[in-house]
């Protein structure tokens, strides 16, 4: 307060309209408007700026400096304020109508009342003890003559404040009246304190007389207003609702129901003789105004109470939900207030910490609800070496000595909760693991133990889920289960590359479901045949890089080819794929007997390998042979196969045609007479497949489609324009499938399929360039109405066939 230092003293907060309420974790700071400290404009703004310094329990000091306006021009004639650390009344009304009127018109009468001074205050208790401001100062009073209002404020345990019994009601009072110099009329100032309440059926309820005669100088009063609130805030009717708060007034009494522990207040916790106990506080607010009918005089009286219930016996119940076939002690201890934590465990004689246990696998929680309280939950799994074991006849007895060590926060009291748990099982027999290699697969068997031994089967870091089970084709053969995992898949990790073989392992687990807890682990490694790269005839190469278990943290999609300017065509998290030319990207050639050697290499950038502070790992090589006479320049006219493909008609008639587009309009097509058709190299061409029929029940679907120099499909050289459905993406020019939709030509979209790709050629010798290309298409036609898995489920259904066709 303008940099001086002053502690908040009781006297202090008292004389000044100070307030301080302690909460759980902070305190609340209450301040009149009307304080010793307030920059006063008119009595309607009021503006208080302090510097709070705070020591902790070190002498630690922290600074808080905190300032607010606020603005109140509808003063009531009498303002009555009642805190548990003081009470202040504050008059104007009265006191104007009872002056004599002002000798010059031009002055109002609220400047009137500052050009007097206080005489004297008579203070009531009840005997008449009149005293000076300078003495009312100095016992602690404060006494203030605003622009336009008289203030009185004390302490309720001040030695002139009194006891009253009003309407059964014990109320603190002060009767004071002010005696001006000139003229001086008589001020009274009354300020009366309530603190009846009473607890019965875990429900406070706080008494007010509803006609406090003390501040009433008139049987004839009118009741304006009646507002209930907490911690000083208004609530309204739907948020007294939500906290099961009520009022009820009747001719004698207003009566604030709060149930025990109810939102707004808080528990507290005490420990005696090793028993818990709890109080509940609240800070109930009540706010009135009223009418006296004789003077019109209103009055605003609020009150600030703070109620706390005697301590009471609880009994935290102890509750053991262990269930056999889980195998786990599971207990649970509640319920708590919020302000005990539990702080260690002793279990068959060691102490652990919360921490510990969690570590250990036991699972320690802390249960809260809405009201504040709290229960601490438990998980031990029988399997755990502080369990003690006793085997009786095939039965084995599992046995835990427990003790829950407690603190209360405010006090450090500790509180212990001793238990014995017992459970009898029926010795079981764990499922067993076992894995082998196959081909492209690792077959895994778990044959099962004795019945209802529940376990979940880990591969790497997954669970096998249901789905994973059936993308597997797991079997359930009564006596044990079986499935087979690729060996490509991402439960798997690569181990390294020997030669033409990938090295791969799985690490599988079985675990208990309650706790995650392995019970057995194993692994399986195998080397399976893998071809990593491919020389097409056409002078395209490709190869495949995979992320070693040695380099977890390496981004795939970072690799380039000697060219630092070709990267991968496809990457995920364990694959890169790159496709280039033999003429691109860094690669070089040798001439050897009859053959020409084509080599690339798979490698970090320099730069990354500096940045990342790598060792240079092993590159990767990349090597294709091709014969002299074999593989040239590519430079082709295509034209369309003479004959046509098309479904034999059986049951039914069915008919698939495929036919040429002008464009990407797919109105206009070429007839038979215009094959063949010439197209220059990277040109589009269009090509749409249809089913002949009128039943909108079967959809077509493509599942392959490729190019020949021959109308033989089977024939070699051979290139994948589409594989399982999806575009090659081994492909530098992939196709591009077209949506159909209807129109006057096409009636069922669902009868057609179409596409678009680029020319390309394949190279037959020095001299001579393939002058007819010929495409051929794999379709398959389903149940539109029953949609499967496979080709069935639409074109490029899933992201592992693109993987698949890698190797086609």
């Amino acid at each position: 307060l303008d940099n001086s230092i002053i502690p908040v003293t009781q006297r202090l907060a008292s004389q000044c309209g100070i307030s301080l309420w302690n909460h759980p974790g902070h305190i609340e700071l209450y301040v009149s408007l009307q304080n010793c400290f307030a920059h006063n404009v008119e009595d309607r703004d009021f503006t208080t700026t302090l510097n709070l310094r705070v020591y902790g329990a070190a002498d630690e000091e922290e600074t808080y400096h905190v300032s607010d306006t606020c603005h109140y021009p509808a003063w009531a004639s009498r303002e009555i304020i009642c805190d548990p650390d003081y009470m202040e009344a504050s008059e104007c009304r009265r006191l104007l109508e009872e002056w004599n009127k002002p000798a010059d018109p031009r002055r109002s009468a609220e400047h009137m009342v500052c050009a007097f001074q206080i005489k004297a205050i008579v203070f009531f208790s009840p005997d008449e003890r009149p005293m000076s401001v300078t003495q009312a100062l100095g016992k602690g009073y404060g006494v203030t003559n605003g622009p336009t209002r008289l203030v009185v404020r004390g302490s309720p345990t001040a030695p002139e404040a009194y006891q009253q019994d009003v309407a059964g009601v014990p109320m603190t009072i002060l009767h004071t009246s002010t005696i001006f110099e000139k003229k001086g009329p008589l001020i009274t100032n009354l300020g009366s304190f309530a603190g009846g309440f009473s607890v019965t059926d875990n429900t406070i309820s706080w008494f007010m007389p509803r006609h406090i005669d003390p501040l009433i100088s008139a049987d004839g009063f009118k009741l304006l207003e009646v507002h209930m609130g907490v911690n000083g805030q208004r609530l309204d009717a739907e948020e007294m609702a939500a906290r099961q708060y009520t009022l009820v007034i009747n001719d004698v009494h207003i009566i604030t129901k709060i149930p025990v522990g109810a939102i707004g207040g808080y528990m507290k916790s005490a420990v005696k003789d090793n028993e818990y106990y709890t109080s509940y506080t609240i800070a109930p607010m009540l706010e009135l105004l009223w009418a006296e009918d004789m003077t019109g005089e209103v009055t605003r009286y609020k009150v600030l109470f703070s109620i706390t219930t005697p301590m009471a016996h609880m009994q935290p119940q102890l509750i053991d939900n262990t269930v056999q076939g889980e195998h786990l002690f599971r207990v649970s201890l509640g319920t708590f207030a919020a302000d005990v934590v539990l702080w260690n465990i002793t279990l068959s004689g060691v102490v652990l910490s919360v921490a510990e246990c969690n570590a250990r696998g036991f699972n320690v929680q802390e249960l809260g609800s809405q009201n504040g309280f709290k229960t601490f939950t438990l998980q031990v799994p029988f399997t755990d070496p502080l369990v003690l074991k006793t085997n009786e006849e095939g039965t084995t007895l599992y046995s835990l000595h427990l003790v829950f060590g407690l603190h209360v926060l405010h006090d450090s009291s500790p509180l212990a909760y001793a238990v014995d748990l017992d459970s009898r099982a029926v010795d079981q027999v764990a499922p067993v693991l076992s894995g082998s290699c196959a081909h492209e697969v690792f077959d895994i068997i778990v044959n099962y133990g004795t019945p209802d031994f529940h376990f979940q089967i880990f591969l790497g870091k997954r669970s096998l889920t249901p789905t994973l089970a059936q993308q597997y084709g797991l079997t359930d053969h009564g006596t044990h289960i079986a499935f087979a995992v690729p060996f490509t898949d991402q439960s798997a990790v690569f181990e390294v590359i020997e030669h033409s073989h990938i090295k791969s392992r799985l690490d599988m687990a079985l675990r208990y479901p309650e706790t995650s807890e392995v019970f057995q682990a194993f692994s399986v490694s195998c080397s399976f045949p893998s071809t990593l790269t491919e020389c097409y005839p056409n002078g395209t190469m490709t190869a495949m890089a995979v992320k070693f278990e040695s380099v977890p943290t390496m981004n795939l999609s970072q690799l380039t080819l000697n060219d630092p300017t070709c990267g991968p065509v496809y990457t995920d998290d364990r694959f890169a794929s790159f496709t280039f030319s033999v003429n691109s990207c860094g690669t070089t050639r040798k001439f050897l007997s009859n053959v020409l050697l084509y080599e690339n290499e798979i490698s970090l950038p320099e730069q990354l390998l500096v940045t990342k502070m790598h060792a240079r790992p092993q590159v990767t090589l990349v090597k294709c042979y091709y014969a002299y006479n074999a593989t040239n320049s590519l430079s082709f006219i295509a034209a369309h196969a003479n004959n046509e493909p098309y479904a034999e008609p059986a049951g039914g008639g069915l008919e698939v045609v495929i036919r040429m587009a002008s464009d990407e309009s797919y109105t206009m097509f070429h007839g038979p007479e215009e094959y063949p058709i010439p197209k220059y190299l990277q040109e589009p061409f269009f090509f749409e497949v249809e089913l002949i029929s009128t039943n909108p029940h079967v959809s077509l679907e493509l599942e392959n489609c490729w190019a020949t120099l021959t109308a033989d499909s089977s024939s070699l050289p051979r290139w994948n324009l589409i594989i399982n459905g999806c575009p090659n993406l081994l492909d530098p020019n992939r196709v591009v499938f077209h949506p159909v939709y209807t129109d006057s030509r096409v009636q069922i979209p669902s009868h057609y399929k179409r596409f678009e790709g680029q020319m390309f050629a394949f190279a037959m010798d020095q001299d001579f360039l393939s002058d007819q290309l010929f495409v051929h298409c794999d379709v398959v036609l389903c149940d539109a109405n029953n949609i499967m898995d496979g080709p069935c489920s639409g074109q490029c259904p899933s992201h592992g066939n693109e993987i698949d066709g890698m190797y086609d």
